[in-house]
């Protein structure tokens, strides 16, 4: 736990649990449904190995997480304490779409947005059989510029190599502009009428491809508008 305020307030007692930094982004990845340390990591590139580790320590003696071995790994899953923290989360989500400004260059990770869209893929939507979407944002470095998602109607899995099957649509992005897709900000179509997104592909998949991923779970946050 970090230092006390040595206040009575629950506020205060409560923030004594939470506010060290990157404590709360694993109880935000782990309500997005991340059980697995190298899940965790994934939703979490910056953190390095030893700090998460700590952090899960951190919350499982606090009763936020439960800590599950198996034969084969172990599984974080938060408490019903945990689980309360959800509509929290998701209050602050929602108060920073609402307040915080415009978005960094430093805060525009393909990773993260290739990581979050696997997991919110609509399944049911997704052709039978395996598909491959392609993404490329070119002015990214280079290391850092193709991703690919492989789809089948029971899984999404995120690659950052190319996994050798063939791809069945090509999204070449702005990658700010995609993130703002994610968010709600934009329409795939506004984007993609903007020139700021570009599907390649057969017809029929390039129209299926927007109904194929949901959106933020922010993307319904009513935004403020200057006259507001």
């Amino acid at each position: 736990m970090g230092a006390s305020y040595h206040q009575f307030c629950p506020v205060a007692k409560t923030m004594e649990l939470l506010d060290e930094r990157w404590t709360l982004l694993v109880v935000r990845e782990l309500v997005a449904g991340s059980r697995h340390f190298n899940d965790l990591r994934r939703g979490l590139p910056r953190i390095s190995p030893t700090l998460l580790s700590k952090r899960l320590q951190h919350l499982t003696a606090a009763g936020i997480v439960e800590r599950r071995p198996s034969d084969r790994d172990v599984q974080y899953v938060l408490t019903p304490a945990g689980e309360e923290l959800a509509p929290i989360v998701q209050a602050l989500g929602a108060w920073g779409v609402r307040w915080i400004g415009e978005l960094g260059d430093r805060d525009l990770d393909p990773k993260l947005l290739l990581w979050d869209w696997h997991r919110n893929v609509d399944l049911s939507a997704v052709p039978a059989g395996r598909t491959v979407v392609g993404f490329r944002f070119p002015t990214a470095p280079a290391r850092r510029r193709d991703w690919w998602l492989v789809l089948t109607p029971a899984e999404a899995d995120v690659c950052d190599a190319d996994p050798g099957y063939d791809v069945a649509v090509q999204v070449t992005a702005d990658l700010r502009r995609l993130i703002d897709v994610w968010r709600g900000d934009v329409t795939w179509s506004d984007a993609m009428r903007a020139g700021d997104v570009e599907l390649t592909g057969p017809a029929a998949l390039r129209r299926a491809v927007p109904d194929w991923f949901r959106p933020s779970a922010f993307a319904a946050v009513p935004r403020v508008s200057s006259a507001d």
